[in-house]
């Protein structure tokens, strides 16, 4: 299509990330949707809804621009895993696009990261671009998806972009940046906090064998990965052996038991039935849920009704592939194990490895072309004083002709709040990162997110030696 053609070339997409955050003194607000405000563009019809707000406009000829709005929901620190799980939960459940999106660059302003990608799509026999924009800052994402096949509406949606106000998140101080925490510990622990109260109302306590996610009547268990609950299997055994392990031992009297599972790309499992709780005697409605690498999950609450008032979404009645993005907010809820950091926690030696194998053959003939490897040892060893070494080898190149760089600092560290951590020397000069604790059986694992550029990757994560 020539529309679509010049809209990527006069850079529709770059003026998302110029204007998404923009705030305009002579810009008059006229509508709000959640945590947004914004201008709706003259003659475009607009309807707002619970959870999204549409705008959209279509000409006599069939040119359409369909702007779609997303109410803000809890996220990651990570800007592009946010991006990629809206894409998936998003972008896929409306249309159906070709290939992988096309990224980007990312734009930071006031403390919000924005992540944008585009696709051509088809739907119901009608092509166009598909355009999505992540927004992450606060432990919150907001997205925003187009649908055009058109660009005769290109100065009206800068027009709104250029009108659209997102709260100011605030960087980080010398007081905590996250969730408000408290250092009473949940269990015995070498670690200050054991305890984290979110700001959305859901409180997170370690436990011996999952993290324990609190909020009203509702009660979610983070399972730590435990052996056989895990395994190549159809969804009903495995998700059976997997009740039998994690779930059965504190229950009794197990009634309507059923398991669900939905075909999409990451197969997500569901095992449900109401039991009684050895522990309080009360009977309670169950819900074992796992996806990609979600882990298992516990759902507990007093009642179906419960669960569905607090989830939107009926599990027992869940099928189809289109419905899967109902069960986004239970795969976030691994998020909740997080645990801030302390001064006293850091000792000893903390490692991240990481080894790619790529086994290369040839496209014209088929022969066998060689092995390429990569390969990363990242080591922290904290001392006394708060002192630290560190230290990063890397290994990479086609095998027999491997290249080999080891690279290493030394200083003193400091916990600049629950948060975040600075390192005095990381390569060439200091360093923070935003930096928290998840819970794993009898251990911790340490995340570390470069806090100058948090969009550019995922966290490392390093296990004590």
């Amino acid at each position: 299509m020539p529309g679509l053609k010049a809209m990527r070339n006069r850079s529709c997409l770059g003026l998302i990330l110029t204007l998404l955050f923009s705030v305009p003194a002579s810009a008059q607000q006229s509508d709000t949707f959640d945590i947004l405000k914004f201008t709706t563009p003259k003659g475009w019809q607009k309807e707002a809804g619970k959870d999204s707000f549409q705008l959209g406009i279509e000409d006599a000829n069939g040119g359409l621009c369909l702007l779609t709005i997303y109410k803000s929901i809890p996220a990651t620190e990570n800007s592009k895993e946010n991006f990629s799980l809206a894409w998936e939960s998003l972008v896929k459940q409306l249309v159906t696009v070709k290939g992988s999106p096309q990224m980007q660059p990312s734009s930071t302003e006031n403390g919000w990261i924005a992540e944008s990608g585009f696709a051509q799509y088809e739907s119901d026999g009608k092509k166009g671009l598909v355009l999505l924009v992540t927004a992450s800052g606060g432990g919150k994402m907001v997205n925003l998806v187009g649908l055009m096949n058109t660009d005769a509406y290109q100065q009206e949606i800068a027009a709104f972009l250029d009108s659209m106000v997102l709260p100011k998140v605030e960087p980080a101080r010398s007081a905590s940046t996250g969730p408000a925490v408290r250092s009473q510990p949940a269990r015995t622990s070498n670690f200050k906090f054991s305890t984290t109260n979110f700001d959305d109302g859901w409180t997170s306590t370690e436990q011996e064998d999952w993290v324990e996610v609190v909020k009203g009547n509702i009660k979610v268990l983070i399972h730590y990965p435990k052996q056989g609950t895990i395994f190549p299997a159809d969804p009903e055994p495995l998700t059976n052996a997997a009740w039998d392990i994690l779930v059965a031992p504190r229950y009794s009297s197990l009634k309507n038991y059923r398991t669900a599972s939905i075909n999409t790309y990451e197969r997500p499992y569901l095992g449900m039935g109401y039991a009684t709780e050895k522990a309080s005697g009360k009977q309670v409605f169950v819900l074992l849920f796992r996806q990609g690498k979600s882990g298992w999950l516990e759902f507990i609450a007093p009642d179906k009704n419960s669960f569905i008032q607090q989830y939107k979404f009926d599990p027992e009645a869940i099928r189809w592939d289109s419905e899967s993005e109902l069960l986004t907010p239970l795969v976030q809820m691994v998020n909740y194990n997080k645990f801030a950091i302390a001064e006293s926690d850091f000792n000893g030696t903390w490692t991240s490895d990481f080894t790619g194998v790529q086994q290369l053959y040839s496209v014209y003939t088929g022969n066998y072309a060689g092995m390429n490897i990569n390969q990363s040892r990242e080591e922290f060893v904290f001392g006394a004083a708060s002192s630290y070494s560190w230290r990063l080898l890397v290994v990479s190149g086609m095998v027999g002709s491997t290249q080999y760089a080891n690279v290493k600092s030394a200083g003193k560290f400091n916990v600049l709040n629950n948060w975040q951590i600075n390192f005095s020397r990381i390569e060439t000069g200091p360093r923070t990162y935003n930096a928290h604790w998840s819970c794993i059986k009898g251990a911790r694992l340490l995340h570390l997110l470069d806090a100058k550029n948090p969009g550019s990757g995922i966290s490392t994560v390093f296990g004590k030696k």
